[in-house]
């Protein structure tokens, strides 16, 4: 079993222009069984290290960087970050992955992507997992997230960032130092300031400009649209909730179990927004799930 994944990239097409998303591969690449997971807002495909290297032997495990994140590029006009240009980009990769179909995982934004993927006529998705995220996104989760998303941030020293990227991910729960250094290593990147070196992050800030551009009748339209998708997917899914998440509330996880076709559900003590998938007892749940072992 590799302890790192192979780095891939595939050209997409979006209203302004042609761009490369990254993906980092687990797994044999022939492999026709594919997991897909896809991750939050602000994070990248290798928040999913721990989760891949336990499935890499059944599964190829493919983890892409969003566009604007990552190894990924930046698109040319930000009002392109949006989720009908995170389908397109995942419909493009499936393609370049060369399989009828995908099982997907998806945290927060990742499940979105996956729900309106999920919802389409003729999807590949067979099963998909949504880790703490449904149709509905609190307003007060939104208001935790526009805190700190597009802010230029810079910091002296990648311990520095480390300490700064933990307190934003205290919602994650308990991790080890070497846990968190696992998870946020692959969110600073070296930047030449006014003084030398420094370390920023590593997505577009301009990902803050379709959501703090959004009205309260966009977001009900979207949400309303996300319901309808979630309620056309034919396969199994499962909704992990964080049991203190502030994104995912009790009576909406409850909603979608009722409204959802083969709707499962399953809730992790002790974390919040979102659980990581880090720990074994949790890998464990997505083991369960996709392989039923």
């Amino acid at each position: 079993m590799s302890s790192s994944p192979r780095l891939g990239f595939v050209q997409c097409i979006s209203a302004s222009g042609l761009h490369r998303m990254a993906y980092h591969e687990w797994g044999d690449p022939a492999n026709q069984r594919v997991l897909v997971c896809v991750h939050g807002l602000t994070r990248t495909g290798r928040d999913f290290d721990a989760l891949a290297r336990s499935l890499s032997d059944e599964y190829r495990v493919v983890c892409p960087d969003v566009v604007g994140r990552g190894r990924s590029d930046w698109l040319a006009d930000p009002r392109g970050y949006v989720l009908p240009q995170y389908v397109s980009d995942m419909v493009t990769l499936i393609a370049r992955l060369n399989v009828e179909q995908v099982d997907w995982f998806g945290t927060s934004m990742g499940g979105l992507i996956g729900i309106g993927l999920a919802g389409l006529v003729k999807s590949p998705v067979r099963k998909l997992l949504l880790n703490d995220v449904g149709p509905r996104i609190t307003a007060q989760s939104m208001e935790r997230i526009g805190a700190y998303l597009g802010l230029p941030v810079r910091f002296k020293t990648f311990e520095e960032g480390l300490a700064y990227l933990q307190t934003i991910s205290a919602s994650f729960g308990r991790h080890t130092p070497e846990q968190w250094r696992e998870l946020n290593g692959a969110i600073l990147k070296p930047m030449q300031g006014a003084e030398g070196l420094e370390w920023g992050l590593h997505y577009d800030p301009a990902l803050a400009v379709p959501f703090k551009d959004a009205t309260p009748e966009a977001m009900q339209a979207g949400e309303a649209a996300l319901w309808a998708m979630f309620e056309a997917i034919q396969g199994p899914t499962l909704v992990v909730r964080g049991a203190q998440s502030d994104l995912l509330m009790r009576e909406i996880l409850a909603e979608m179990v009722a409204r959802g076709k083969q709707v499962s559900s399953v809730e992790i003590p002790d974390v919040g927004h979102a659980p990581t998938f880090v720990d074994p007892a949790q890998i464990a749940i997505a083991r369960q799930f996709f392989l039923g072992s």
